[in-house]
């Protein structure tokens, strides 16, 4: 990685509350060390690009797909992990939190050894200093599969595990809670007939009913005991919110309705959203749009969930389509608010002594191109 100039000059700086026109920023030590208005005669010329902190990306599985580019292929994990990383940080992401499963179907592709492998990968990559983006690791748990607690057990005493989630996808109730679209999902991928199709659904009720609310009361105690923070998945109802609360969750990811969003952040949760959701216009499996929930005045965080560079593509996105969301406010939802909900206040925004982890992006048309990448004032890409 190498030095960056001390000072960036004729900038537009994506500031908390507001957008400077070219402006400056020194960088000392890797901290930001001043901001101001006034032109300078040195330092990197950003030709009038913006200039916002670097991303903070709190829920991505897209590592898996370097790791597992096709059935039954498996890639090198730390090989896997420097394409993942590579990715992200030419998407804007300075800190990216690598979700990996734990609690796998019966017949799925992917085991507890393998997230292990990776979330190894991943620490190695960050001692060896292989890594452009500052990674930690959200363990994704699937409440209602019957290895959860065993799979969990792996990562014990891990101290890059940061965020965990406790999901469910049980049929007929949060992400699933139609049916219908449940089956048209499991059918196309599985080729059951109606009749096997029903039979499996009553099973994973059945096997959800008997465990998961155990399951989800462990993993969250353990969490606690830990200090890792805690994220609920998919809640829709009141309820579901209700027992979130109780367990003392930090963040609603992607819940589905309004009723749910709007209960959440009333609760002092963080609300999460996909990113891809904002930038297709919808949610792909027809639950509640992310638009919807920022006119709401309820939606407080972007994920790029499956694609990296939808992240950026969002925030600019809302901010130029959502009268009430400003481009401070947009970039705020992906840099330091889910920087602050889970505890990294030394990143996220342009200010006096934060972190020096920095985008430059020039606007072209309606999507952001990313044009350098800094990490505690290093340029990574």
């Amino acid at each position: 990685m190498s030095a960056t100039p001390g000072t960036f000059k004729n900038a537009r700086l994506v500031l908390p509350d507001s957008v400077m026109d070219g402006g400056a920023l020194q960088v000392e030590d890797g901290k930001i060390a001043d901001i101001s208005a006034a032109s300078t005669a040195s330092g990197h010329d950003l030709e009038g690009d913006y200039l916002i902190p670097g991303l903070v990306e709190l829920h991505t599985d897209h590592l898996e797909v370097h790791y597992a580019p096709r059935p039954k292929v498996r890639w090198n994990p730390v090989s896997a992990v420097q394409a993942h990383d590579a990715q992200i940080a030419c998407a804007g992401i300075t800190t990216v939190f690598d979700a990996l499963r734990v609690g796998m179907d019966e017949d799925a592709d992917l085991r507890a050894g393998d997230m292990r492998q990776l979330a190894d990968a991943i620490e190695t990559g960050q001692a060896e200093n292989r890594l452009r983006a500052d990674h930690f690791i959200h363990l994704r748990c699937e409440v209602s599969a019957p290895d959860v607690l065993d799979a969990y057990s792996v990562f014990e005493g891990d101290d890059k595990i940061r965020l965990i989630s406790l999901m469910d996808h049980t049929p007929g109730q949060r992400q699933f809670v139609s049916l219908d679209a449940y089956k048209v999902y499991y059918q196309g991928k599985k080729g059951f007939s109606d009749e096997q199709m029903n039979a499996f659904i009553k099973a994973r009720q059945e096997r959800a009913g008997n465990i998961a609310p155990d399951n989800r009361k462990k993993i969250a105690a353990d969490a606690h005991s830990r200090g890792i923070a805690i994220a609920s998945h998919d809640d829709a109802s009141l309820d579901h919110v209700g027992e979130a609360i109780d367990l003392g969750t930090r963040i609603a990811e992607f819940p589905t309705t309004v009723e749910a969003a709007r209960a959440s952040h009333d609760a002092n949760m963080a609300v999460l959203m996909g990113a891809p959701n904002v930038v297709r216009g919808g949610s792909h499996s027809g639950n509640v749009s992310a638009r919807e929930l920022a006119e709401a005045g309820c939606l407080d965080v972007l994920s790029s969930d499956y694609v990296p560079v939808s992240l950026i593509q969002a925030a600019f996105q809302l901010a130029d389509e959502v009268e009430a969301i400003s481009l401070p406010k947009a970039v705020a939802m992906v840099t330091s608010t889910p920087a602050d909900t889970i505890g990294l206040t030394d990143r996220g925004s342009l200010e006096v002594g934060r972190r020096a982890d920095l985008v430059q992006v020039r606007m072209v048309g309606n999507v952001p191109i990313v044009r350098g990448v800094w990490r505690e004032g290093r340029r990574v890409a």
